[in-house]
């Protein structure tokens, strides 16, 4: 682990500093995880769930960027059924730094794919993923995929959205309000939805500040209030943080510079335009003949219910 890019200076003089015994009492959960055990009968399922670490809303993680939280969303509209386009959300913990990717469904092939185009696209090492508790993300493809690349590899509680508080204020404030709540089900939809999400990526990356939330206080009658830091960007924190070479910080700077904001929003309008024209009319068709349905099976179990009590 010594000498990776990703740490930071602090945690590497932390490193170099530990003791024989300190190292040994670190490594004590790891070495009896590897201990040969007897033959399971657990599924592998629940087998492979309960290998992955739980981290909780609260749980201290390292104090630099890397670690994401991740998330899909699926563009399902009115209903679930058939295969839909869904997106794949990381967030950054630490810096707040987002990557969007389009999948054409949930199947893992496409899910690897996505996985494999974030770790590229990000500007910096992936040191974390954590992830809820869907069978996209707890299979033994993802899980290796993690493991070959150095990947620290963590799960949400089951039903405790507040352990993916970052990830899931994305799902409103950016997937559905720049992706809105249409069905996606075509490749024409899917190729718009790809190039919308690069655009809105930069956006929020290089232009767009948000708070950290520090600590909590009191107001004036005694209520707790969260206490946020100074605005920034994902960007700014991330040329803050101190882990990037000159190099990286030169052509991050570059990109920037060379990007014009307007016409991102333009860009972002544009595509956004061609989903609406794609999805809205099919969306509301199918929205409408659901609805149908629904009435026809109410009038239908009501119809029963009165001819057996006649």
């Amino acid at each position: 682990m010594i000498g990776r890019a990703g740490y930071s200076q602090k945690i590497r003089d932390e490193l170099l500093g530990m003791s024989a015994s300190t190292i040994d009492r670190y490594l004590k959960e790891a070495r009896q995880s590897l201990e040969l055990r007897g033959i399971s009968s657990t599924k592998p399922g629940a087998l492979l769930r309960n290998s992955i670490k739980i981290r909780k809303a609260g749980d201290e993680i390292a104090d630099e960027p890397g670690f994401f939280e991740r998330y899909t969303v699926a563009h399902c509209g009115p209903s679930l059924k058939g295969e839909l386009v869904r997106t794949l959300t990381l967030t950054d913990v630490n810096t707040g730094w987002i990557h969007l990717e389009a999948l054409q469904n949930n199947a893992r092939v496409h899910m690897l794919k996505a996985l494999d185009s974030a770790i590229e696209t990000i500007p910096y090492q992936v040191q974390g993923l954590d992830c809820d508790n869907g069978s996209e993300f707890i299979n033994r493809e993802v899980i290796n995929w993690a493991s070959s690349l150095d990947v620290f590899f963590t799960r949400s509680r089951p039903y405790k959205k507040n352990d993916q508080a970052h990830v899931e204020s994305k799902n409103n404030h950016v997937v559905r309000k720049y992706g809105f709540h249409y069905r996606y089900d075509t490749p024409k939809e899917l190729k718009v939805l790809r190039k919308l999400w690069k655009t809105v990526c930069l956006r929020m990356n290089l232009f767009t500040p948000t708070r950290k939330p520090i600590g909590w206080n009191q107001d004036s009658v005694g209520r707790r209030k969260r206490v946020y830091d100074t605005p920034a960007t994902p960007l700014d924190r991330l040329l803050a943080s101190g882990i990037l070479s000159r190099t990286q910080i030169k052509e991050l700077q570059q990109l920037r510079d060379s990007t014009n904001p307007a016409e991102l929003t333009r860009d972002i309008l544009r595509y956004q335009a061609i989903l609406t024209d794609l999805a809205r009319t099919p969306t509301e068709v199918l929205t409408i003949n659901m609805e149908q349905n629904h009435a026809k099976h109410k009038a239908l179990l009501t119809q029963g219910i009165k001819t057996r009590s006649a």
